[in-house]
């Protein structure tokens, strides 16, 4: 690959700069939240093992691209990164340069993290972390 295409991939606008300072301001309140106990460690675990299944999706998924063998789902990867897995997606996207420039890849995948980030602010809620207590003794 010629150097002047390599560059053009590398996502150089301000929404690839702001979207890693959001992810690492996102991990960073994951783990004052923990700290403070305002979610149970179990929450932050999570988050580190659906982003490396993510990532490990991603990365699979670039792999058969590259050798043209069968892929994964779009939807997969969308259902990886709604379930927690989008930190991981967004570095895999950024690392590995893949799905970063198709657009509705990256719309889609922008409100899986909004929603997922929405379901995270509900369990820091008496209702959420009622349900939350409630499945983490359903799974104990």
């Amino acid at each position: 690959m010629r150097a002047d295409k390599r560059a053009a991939a590398v996502p150089s606008s301000g929404a690839g700069r702001s979207g890693v300072v959001f992810t690492v301001l996102f991990y960073c309140f994951l783990l004052v939240a923990t700290l403070m106990v305002w979610i149970p460690l179990a929450v932050l675990v999570f988050y580190h093992a659906a982003s490396a299944i993510a990532f490990l999706a991603y990365a699979l998924d670039k792999d058969a691209a590259k050798k043209k063998r069968w892929r994964t789902k779009e939807s997969t990867l969308h259902l990886l990164a709604l379930a927690g897995g989008w930190p991981g997606a967004f570095l895999a996207q950024r690392i590995m340069r893949h799905k970063s420039k198709k657009e509705e890849f990256q719309a889609v995948f922008w409100i899986t993290v909004i929603l997922n980030c929405c379901a995270l602010g509900w369990i820091l809620t008496k209702p959420g972390a009622g349900f939350l207590r409630s499945a983490m003794a359903l799974g104990a």
